[in-house]
């Protein structure tokens, strides 16, 4: 439903309540002045513009997770979680009343309540007015960032290489049983000779690195094998035995049948898997998409980022976006990646990869815990 559509269900004493904090000249007991007035007022992009500069990080935040989820309605349960998740400072949140967000919300005209008995106990967000705040913040972050008219000298698109190389993986696994060590680990041995059959190859894991979090083996293994190798395992397509990894019939069937994962539900499952250290991904990873029309460089694209995002212990900000976030994204296809002459990095948004990010979202509490 539009905005139109919610002020026309909504009672005078609402519509009353947000024409007063917008102090519109109106006649507050005449139902359709007030429609008029705050139709012409509250979806205007000056207006909106200037409601948003006014917003506090948190607030910002908060806005950011409503704005990318395909779904038409919200418990207050639901609402209240997303304010307390968006306030990162932890002294700050014993403070906040989740509810005095909300309440501020409706009074602007951005959250109302279900008008029939299916949705009485829900709020509705505007579905023009969304359009319109994604349009708005898209200008502002994009006048923060550095890009470029041409694309760089140099590029790399990994098109569906994530998949065919997922392919190799479960194919070498059908032809033999890893033996792990007595963490459950696989040896650098045979690390190596799944990684010779791959297009893309990743460093290794540094001895001295803190990972976890991202994931059940992220600590053992570079972030593109670790999301393979966690796809696999939780989808049932192998197994961990005592001392060994091996293919299991589901994932065999799959090989005998020389079938390509659908880069879909892989993106739907790093999703699910990384919104524990990073609860606002849905979303981030759609205004990532907005953001990187033309080539973005990184530097910039996460300064922009960066305050939407939460720490996850000793990763920083800066450092989830940089290191956690665009790489997969770029391992997946949906960013390409290149250098200029001074060999700034820049990424962009492919046309599959646009289509992916604003056509896949996933719920609130929709996520994926493996054991580590």
């Amino acid at each position: 439903m539009n905005l139109a559509d919610m002020l026309t269900y909504a009672d005078i004493h609402e519509l009353s309540r947000i024409a007063r904090t917008y102090e519109l000249p109106c006649n507050l007991h005449s139902k359709h002045e007030l429609i008029q007035s705050i139709l012409t007022t509250v979806g205007r992009i000056d207006r909106l513009s200037e409601e948003v500069s006014r917003m506090d990080e948190n607030e910002l935040r908060f806005l950011h997770s409503l704005l990318f989820d395909e779904r038409q309605s919200f418990s207050l349960e639901e609402l209240t979680g997303r304010v307390l998740t968006a306030v990162h400072d932890p002294e700050v949140k014993k403070k906040v009343n989740a509810r005095d967000t909300i309440v501020r919300f409706k009074q602007r005209g951005w959250l109302f309540t279900g008008h029939h008995r299916l949705n009485h106990y829900l709020f509705l967000f505007p579905e023009d007015l969304k359009r319109r705040f994604r349009e708005t913040l898209c200008r502002q972050d994009t006048a923060k960032l550095v890009q470029l008219r041409e694309a760089p000298p140099v590029y790399r698109d990994e098109g569906e290489q994530f998949t065919a190389d997922f392919a190799q993986f479960l194919h070498y696994l059908s032809q033999n049983d890893l033996p792990l060590n007595g963490e459950g680990v696989l040896y650098k041995r045979s690390l190596q000779q799944i990684a010779d059959r791959f297009s893309i190859q990743e460093e290794p894991v540094p001895k001295a690195a803190w990972r976890f979090g991202y994931g059940r083996k992220f600590r053992e293994y570079p972030a593109r094998f670790s999301l393979m190798y966690d796809y696999a395992y939780y989808n049932g397509l192998m197994e961990e035995g005592a001392a060994e990894l091996r293919i299991t019939d589901a994932g065999r069937y799959r090989v005998s049948e020389n079938r390509r994962e659908d880069v879909q539900q892989v993106y739907r499952f790093w999703l699910r898997l990384y919104k524990g250290p990073v609860p606002n991904l849905p979303a981030l990873a759609p205004w990532i998409g907005l953001l990187t029309k033309p080539w973005t460089s990184v530097t910039s694209l996460v300064g922009v980022l960066s305050p939407l995002v939460k720490p996850f212990y000793y990763d920083s900000p800066d450092a989830i976006v940089k290191e956690r976030i665009l790489p997969i994204l770029i391992h997946l296809g949906i960013l390409r990646v290149g250098e200029d002459s001074n060999r700034e990095s820049y990424v962009q948004i492919t046309r599959a990869g646009a289509k992916l990010v604003q056509g896949i979202t996933v719920s609130e509490e929709d996520r994926i815990l493996l054991p580590e």
